[in-house]
């Protein structure tokens, strides 16, 4: 769990960690380096959880290296189905990463919607829905394991 006191908004306890895969922890269907290293991490403070569209067909070995099981969705309505699966988690407790089109509801829906640039780019319309953009996946779980940065960028 992730306890912040947040001046101007309160007291939120995180729970959950919602990635996107595609394009946010993969690229091309490949997981990026170092991925396994920090989902372990912040697994010790977070229940993680993958979704995924499973774009490229490579997402039964993803879940072996992340020793996780993804939730795969269905064609159609990706990003509906996305925010449907944070409300079902209580999105009030989710942090939630992403990039792509389908993952602005989702972002939306978290009460820490991070949106990132990654290589294959950030949907401007994610961009909009989120509550915080970071430059990389890497600097986004950083961003986890440090709870005062959230606190310092989230004050009002």
């Amino acid at each position: 769990m992730i306890d912040l006191n947040i001046p101007g908004i309160g007291n939120i306890q995180i729970l959950h960690l919602v990635l996107d895969v595609n394009g946010t922890l993969a690229l091309d269907g490949k997981l990026l380096d170092g991925i396994p290293r920090a989902i372990a991490s912040i697994s010790n403070r977070l229940d993680v959880h993958l979704i995924t569209a499973d774009t490229h067909g490579h997402q039964d070995q993803i879940d072996r290296l992340l020793n996780l099981t993804a939730v795969r969705l269905t064609p159609g309505n990706e990003a509906t189905q996305k925010a449907e699966y944070i409300r079902s988690l209580g999105g009030h407790h989710c942090a939630a990463i992403g990039q792509g089109a389908n993952d602005a509801l989702m972002l939306s829906e978290a009460f820490l919607g991070i949106a990132i640039i990654s290589p294959e780019g950030l949907c401007t319309e994610t961009l909009k829905a989120s509550r915080v953009v970071m430059p990389d996946i890497y600097s986004a779980f950083n961003f986890l394991e440090n709870p005062l940065r959230i606190v310092a960028t989230l004050r009002s």
